[in-house]
């Protein structure tokens, strides 16, 4: 019989990031961007952007409907050249890359679905303002997790292995360490004892780098001015691990080293696979898209369960049907971990918590341009960023209800 999470006396457990040079990353930004020029001009618009690159090409597709007139190939440039990739022989560049486009309005069927839910179309007249006019965007299941191992309530082997990602765009773009290109991964393994983060057993850096570099500098230069600013110092022993660059060199990168595409890089955007992952992917898409928005919700449920001390870790499940704006179901799993019942937690999250569309709309103000940030370096856990998903308001009213009810029994 296995162990829960907090009896095994010893475990290791992996997570990884990329930075945004990463060609699926890449892909995920200019999906994003697209969808922020459209927010913020046209925020009723309907969305799904998907966006491939390779070989000094990149192709936009899909499916987007909006009174804006937007300029896609200026987007994908202004994109790239953000990130850094101006030149060629660092996998594509802006300014002479070949961009296609291919786009279409949204398929009426859904765009009737999710104007005008099963519920609205059932009761009849309700007003522009009601949060139940909005069904969900498509069918599925969302995921959000929290946990208090770090102070943003994520993972720690997600928010290592984020820090070091950020550090190497940090260090390329001040011209720290000017060798570097734009392409590049993190991965952090993480020794856990009875549930509690130990020490860290290995970190790995790989990253594109010029052909004239060598490796004793860049390795040394990694540790000092990558690892040893973000990460810990008590956490790393001399039995740590420390891979550079494994595979040897890496000066082909970016999307000629490897073809990117949106939406590829689930983990790395929610959890690092500690928790469950539902839905799909999140870039390019509008809010009315539950992949993305009910996946933020979720998130904001068990951030604030957890920051109330209600449990240790918590895993919130919500499904969705097509068209219809109630959840099908809502569950949560805190493994072992709670200070309360777990049908209290639910009941106080069934109290507290609107997870319809257009309630998560309407309270997370998902019809702004606040997405091409969190296309890289995750969407959750960012303290460097003001996301409305990730504001623990509720964590006070929990507590004082749960109070509240010890108190009643």
């Amino acid at each position: 019989m296995s162990l829960s999470f907090s009896q095994s006396p010893s475990f290791l457990f992996t997570s990884e990031s990329v930075t945004e040079g990463h060609p699926d990353k890449v892909c995920d930004q200019i999906s994003d961007a697209v969808l922020d020029e459209i927010m913020a001009h046209d925020p009723e618009a309907r969305v799904a952007c998907e966006t491939v690159a390779g070989n000094d090409v990149v192709i936009v597709v899909g499916e987007i409907t909006t009174k804006h007139k937007f300029d896609v190939e200026k987007i994908v440039r202004d994109t790239l050249r953000k990130i850094g990739y101006t030149n060629p022989e660092h996998g594509i560049d802006a300014n002479t890359c070949r961009v296609d486009v291919h786009l279409h309005a949204q398929s009426p069927d859904i765009s009737a679905g999710v104007s005008d839910s099963l519920e609205t179309r059932s009761n009849g007249h309700v007003t522009e303002e009601d949060v139940a006019k909005i069904g969900a965007g498509d069918q599925g299941m969302m995921v959000g997790f929290a946990c208090d191992e770090t102070p943003e309530l994520m993972p720690l082997t997600m928010a290592l292995s984020h820090r070091l990602t950020r550090q190497l765009a940090k260090v390329r773009h001040d011209g720290t360490l000017d060798y570097l290109g734009p392409d590049g991964k993190s991965q952090v393994t993480v020794e856990y004892a009875y549930g509690r983060p130990k020490r860290i057993h290995t970190i790995i850096l790989s990253t594109q780098h010029s052909p004239d570099v060598a490796d004793e500098k860049m390795f040394a230069d990694l540790r000092k001015l990558v690892i040893d600013p973000v990460i810990p110092s008590e956490l790393l022993d001399d039995d740590t691990i420390f891979y550079y660059n494994p595979s040897g060199r890496f000066v082909v990168g970016g999307p000629t080293g490897d073809a990117g595409l949106t939406g590829r890089k689930i983990l790395v955007d929610t959890y690092g696979g500690v928790a469950r992952h539902g839905g799909g992917a999140f870039s390019g898409k509008d809010s009315t898209k539950v992949d993305r928005t009910g996946a933020y919700g979720a998130r904001y449920v068990a951030k604030n369960v957890v920051a109330a001390g209600l449990a240790e870790r918590a895993e919130l499940q919500v499904s969705y049907a097509i068209g219809v704006s109630s959840p099908i179901s809502v569950n949560i799993e805190t493994f072992g971990t709670e200070n309360v019942s777990i049908e209290l937690i639910t009941r106080l999250v069934e109290e507290h918590f609107d997870l319809r569309p257009g309630a998560l709309i309407r309270d997370l103000n998902l019809r702004s341009p606040i997405f091409q940030d969190t296309a890289a370096y995750g969407h959750f856990g960012r303290p460097d960023l003001d996301l409305p998903w990730e504001r623990t308001d509720k964590a006070d009213a929990l507590r004082e209800a749960a109070k509240s009810a010890a108190v009643a029994r």
